[in-house]
Parts: structure tokens; C-alpha cells; sequence
């Protein structure tokens, strides 16, 4: 019953559905979408703000970024190496982390 009923939906809806679930097929809802998220040209992107983030100094050679200090709010945890001179990018959030040299125990 429910397969006949998702395929019902998606037929009346510009959605493809198999076994994995539903997918867009129209394109133009693609469009539609980011023109309508771009048409503010005041508002900046998530990549402007998360770069306008100073790289977060710490004191160990790994990092656990959690993305957020709620975790309702953040991502799976993403270890990150600090050994190399230039700030690591975590790849869910974009933050960015650097070795603090001058920390000495």
C-alpha cells in the first residue's frame, strides 16, 4: 500500500520516487529557490559570515569540532590535525582552527 501511495504523491508532484525515497525532478524548483535565497544582494552568503570568523586558536595538535556548543545546533564531531602552519578547515562548518605556539606548559 505504501509504495502505490508514494508513487500516487510523486506522480501529482514533480517527484521521482524508488525504493530510497524521493527525489526533485524539476529543475526550476532548484532555481526558484536560490534566486528567491539571492534576490538580497545586502544579505551576505554562510561562506562570507563563516570566513569573517577568526581562525579559533588552541593548544593540542588535534581538535574535536562539534561545530556549535549545542549540539542540536552542530554536526557529527570531525577531529582535525594541527601540525601544518596554516589554519585546517573543518569540512562541515568551515570553521577554522590553527596550532597556538605561543601556549608553552
Amino acid at each position: 500500500m505504501a509504495p502505490s501511495l508514494f508513487r500516487a504523491i510523486a506522480k501529482a508532484s514533480n517527484l521521482r520516487y524508488n525504493a530510497r525515497g524521493f527525489s526533485i525532478v524539476a529543475s526550476e524548483v532548484l532555481t526558484t529557490h536560490t534566486a528567491k535565497w539571492m534576490q538580497d544582494a545586502s544579505k551576505k552568503s554562510p561562506m562570507e559570515l563563516i570566513n569573517e570568523v577568526p581562525p579559533i586558536k588552541v593548544e593540542g595538535r588535534i581538535v574535536a569540532c562539534e561545530g556549535d556548543t549545542n549540539p542540536a545546533l552542530g554536526h557529527p564531531i570531525e577531529f582535525i590535525c594541527l601540525d601544518k602552519d596554516e589554519p585546517a578547515i573543518c569540512k562541515y562548518c568551515g570553521l577554522r582552527y590553527v596550532q597556538d605556539h605561543s601556549h608553552h606548559h
